[in-house]
């Protein structure tokens, strides 16, 4: 089994960064094989809202000058998901907000993500961290992602790169987390029981 992590931070190895490594370790405790992909400081561009990838259905975005198709192959074959943001005015970052914007509009043409383990942690200074929580786990929920919790919400408190390390309940946030989300991906993996057949979305528009 293997998880990959987004880092949607600026910083490459920033207190989001130390966040995702805390989950890592225990995931690694288990056998499973993990990945960090850095999207921080790349280009992303933001979705136009065009529907091109629901009439391809080729799990592909039609923009083409970033990274995000090589990025959507890679995710397809990972058991789970961690996205990882840090909190620009208690929100989630720009970069990461583009990337996550198309990354689940072609995941949801075909429901690429449908039953892998999802989940989110978020690095903030003082405030802000619940709101881009709850941004993240927006768009895994809309996606059917299956989300592994922890004692508390998941956001880890610093400012500068390794501050992180100081925040005790944030460390132990992450663990517990690592440790929920190896226990969710080992009982999906073993488990006899057929999962539900996707339905057709039914799409209500009141203003047309």
């Amino acid at each position: 089994m293997k998880v990959i992590a987004i880092n949607g931070s600026p910083r490459a190895n920033g207190n989001t960064y130390h966040a995702i490594k805390e989950v890592f370790k225990e995931l690694e405790k288990e056998n499973i094989e993990t990945e960090i992909i850095h999207i921080g400081k790349e280009k992303i561009s933001g979705c136009m809202g065009c529907g091109a990838c629901y009439k391809t259905k080729d799990d592909k975005c039609i923009i083409t000058d970033d990274n995000l198709n090589i990025w959507i192959e890679k995710l397809k074959e990972a058991d789970g998901i961690i996205f990882g943001s840090p909190v620009f005015y208690a929100g989630m970052n720009g970069t990461m907000k583009s990337f996550m914007d198309r990354l689940f509009y072609v995941a949801g043409a075909n429901g690429i993500f449908r039953h892998k383990v999802g989940a989110a942690l978020v690095a903030v200074r003082r405030s802000g961290g619940i709101p881009t929580f709850n941004q993240l786990n927006i768009f895994m929920t809309y996606s059917e992602m299956v989300l592994a919790t922890s004692n508390y919400w998941n956001v880890i408190h610093g400012t500068m790169p390794k501050d992180a390390e100081q925040d005790a309940e944030g460390n132990q946030i992450m663990q517990v987390l690592g440790k929920n989300m190896a226990w969710l991906l080992k009982t999906i993996s073993e488990s006899k029981i057929e999962k539900p057949a996707k339905v057709k979305k039914v799409m209500t528009n009141f203003i047309r």
